[in-house]
């Protein structure tokens, strides 16, 4: 799976939120503190904000907060809400797609990579991410011997 700039961003920009909740954020305060480009920033917010992920609020006074509690808001929902389906063979949904001959079976390995995405991005929120408590499967994962290992 390739995690785009947009999605990294996103989620940190959220983590943000979520440290400081229910407060607005100006976006100088969150650009800053994660080292991320300001123009791009703001791009991805509003396109959270049409999502219902995040609210914003103009003026002197204004800023970013979550629309909804860092419990509620799941690292899928983000990543949908940026960039789309979770996982996309060639365009097509995992379970669109339709193999002949020796590639019969291809389906239902997409198919799974979908579901084992959905299972980490699905079951891990922001509040989760922000104060280390993943979900024990998450955890486990990242306990497997080779997991920090590049291949």
């Amino acid at each position: 799976m390739q995690i785009s700039a947009k999605t990294d961003y996103a989620v940190r920009a959220l983590l943000s939120l979520a440290a400081r909740e229910p407060e607005l954020v100006k976006i100088d305060t969150i650009v800053t503190e994660q080292g991320m480009p300001r123009k791009f920033v703001e791009a991805i917010l509003g396109e959270l904000r049409r999502a219902g992920i995040v609210r914003s609020q103009r003026g002197a006074e204004g800023g970013y907060a979550l629309a909804r509690p860092a419990k509620e808001v799941t690292l899928g929902s983000v990543l949908r809400a940026v960039d789309g389906p979770l996982a996309e063979v060639r365009g097509l949904r995992p379970h669109e797609t339709n193999y002949a001959g020796v590639a019969e079976h291809l389906p239902e390995v997409w198919v799974a990579v979908r579901s084992s995405l959905r299972r980490v991005l699905d079951e891990t929120t922001l509040a989760q991410v922000l104060t280390g408590s993943l979900p024990a499967h998450v955890k486990r994962l990242n306990e497997a011997p080779d997991a920090w290992l590049p291949r």
